[in-house]
């Protein structure tokens, strides 16, 4: 066998060894997001048992701003458009666009989780704090868990970032590059099952 066709079969083993190394790590990613609905699905189900336990305090009515919140939906959505425009120009090995399409990600995912803090922070300020009621606590705690996700996704994201900009769309950052976007319309699809659920329904 010449070196040249050794050398072939190595990397065609090589490439081969990645892809079923990528195959294995995204389908344990979607076993994680699993878990995730379990707990997601846990705090949603104590939400509607509590989100009627006011105990004299503020109803979702009275402190929920369906403008502003509709804002916040806007921003993951787009976020999430521009996250998939990201994996289109990383199928065709395009760098550049991929890191233009990810730091605008980016930058949506971080202006949802400002409103969300600012809207945390003046309910706070107004006395309704998650001790005021069994339905604040409720609230604070699904609202909070989906920001925590979100702000985690945003750390990931720009640690991708750097590895893509440092070492290009390899294998290992393509694998990457889907588990986080697995991740990120995850959230989005939680989020409007919050919005849904909690605002939506709340101000009705």
């Amino acid at each position: 066998m010449s070196s040249e066709v050794l050398h072939n079969h190595v990397a065609h083993a090589e490439e081969h060894g990645h892809h079923d190394a990528g195959s294995m790590t995204v389908f344990g990613f979607w076993i994680y997001l699993m878990t995730d609905c379990i707990l997601f699905a846990t705090i949603f189900a104590t939400y509607a048992v509590l989100s009627g336990s006011f105990a004299g305090g503020p109803t979702g009515q009275e402190i929920f701003e369906l403008p502003y919140v509709l804002v916040e939906t806007f921003l993951l959505l787009f976020s999430s458009i521009t996250y998939g425009f990201a994996m289109i120009a990383a199928h065709k090995g395009e760098k550049s666009k991929v890191l233009s399409w990810l730091g605008l990600t980016f930058l949506l995912g971080l202006g949802f989780i400002v409103m969300e803090i600012n809207e945390f922070y003046h309910l706070i300020a107004a006395g309704h704090t998650p001790q005021r009621s069994a339905f604040l606590s409720a609230f604070f705690t699904l609202v909070g868990t989906h920001g925590l996700h979100v702000t985690s996704g945003l750390i990931w994201m720009a640690v991708l970032m750097l590895q893509v900009q440092k070492k290009g769309l390899t294998a290992t950052n393509q694998t990457r590059l889907m588990c986080l976007s697995l991740f990120w319309h995850f959230l989005d699809i939680v989020w409007i099952c919050v919005f849904t659920v909690v605002y939506l329904m709340g101000v009705l």
